[in-house]
């Protein structure tokens, strides 16, 4: 899935949040560990995998998208990661697209090693083999344009796509990301290679497939962004939890939500309608709730 597909998803459900799949253990209900027969870390996976399913059912016919947070699974080893490609074919399964936020960057043997993990296939003596098969990866993209260059021609070849980081949402991002070179913040030196990047896949939606990855809790600077990528499609974390508002939002951004969704049955106002067992209705009602709060944000 390219972006021209993202975005038509996007259109078709007539929603612009992305669900963020971070299932830290204090977010799955005590109903759910009570199902589990395994101990240790294989009942973790296990309640990862049950809690996720659950969430995926609840969601698919309201969002477009979801994305799996890689370190809230590698946290559990062997176990976990499997809990995690479990989620991206389940995900798949149900239609839904998957954006891997796995924030690689690495020198050029390293980037194609993770592109063809993520995104591409694995090459074993004549054949491929899909491995996580993600339809999106976020990147880093502080080693320069050799650790992009792998997941790009990945992109081109299977027919994905990326998100780079230039703004994040991370109340301490300005320590590097704002720094000055030559009279302009780093982040807005990055968007400008992110949009070079982009020049050469933009499809019929007016958007490359390569995106960025701009914080919803800097919304003057996604403005100034804006401006520099008009080809470039925002992901934008830090709506809800993080305190952003759809009045942040800048034309041309999908939106993350993850523990605002996730877990809204230990949130007002849902725990107030919602049993911890229905955990899954909570959030699709928290699903709703975004869709029609973003009801007037333009892709």
């Amino acid at each position: 899935m390219g972006m021209d597909e993202l975005i038509d998803r996007v259109k078709e459900k007539g929603n612009p949040s992305v669900i963020g799949l971070d299932p830290q253990p204090e977010f799955i209900p005590q109903c759910v560990w009570d199902t589990i027969n395994e101990s240790g870390l294989k009942a973790a996976a296990s309640a990862i995998r049950a809690f996720n399913f659950a969430i995926i059912d609840a969601i698919a016919g309201i969002a477009a998208a979801v994305k799996p947070q890689i370190a809230m699974y590698e946290r559990f080893g062997a176990e976990g990661v499997a809990a995690y490609a479990d989620t991206i074919s389940y995900a798949k399964q149900k239609s839904l697209i998957v954006i891997a936020d796995v924030k690689r960057g690495d020198i050029a043997s390293t980037a194609e090693a993770y592109a063809d993990a993520h995104l591409g296939r694995a090459k074993l003596a004549d054949k491929e083999y899909p491995v996580f098969d993600a339809d999106f990866a976020t990147l880093n993209p502080y080693m320069g344009e050799e650790s992009v260059e792998p997941f790009l021609e990945a992109c081109r070849k299977y027919n994905k796509g990326v998100f780079i980081l230039v703004k994040t949402s991370n109340p301490q991002s300005g320590q590097i990301q704002d720094l000055p070179v030559n009279g302009a913040p780093l982040y807005e030196y990055v968007g400008r290679l992110v949009s070079e990047w982009g020049r050469g896949c933009i499809g019929k939606s007016g958007y490359s497939d390569v995106g960025a990855v701009v914080g919803a809790t800097h919304p003057d600077q996604a403005r100034r962004l804006r401006a520099i990528m008009p080809h470039t499609l925002f992901l934008a974390p830090g709506y809800g939890a993080q305190g952003a508002q759809a009045g942040d939002l800048v034309e041309g951004s999908i939106v993350n939500s993850s523990r605002g969704i996730i877990a809204a049955y230990q949130r007002d106002p849902y725990k107030r309608a919602f049993t911890p067992d229905q955990f899954a209705m909570a959030a699709a009602a928290a699903a709703e709730d975004m869709r029609r709060d973003l009801s007037r944000l333009k892709i």
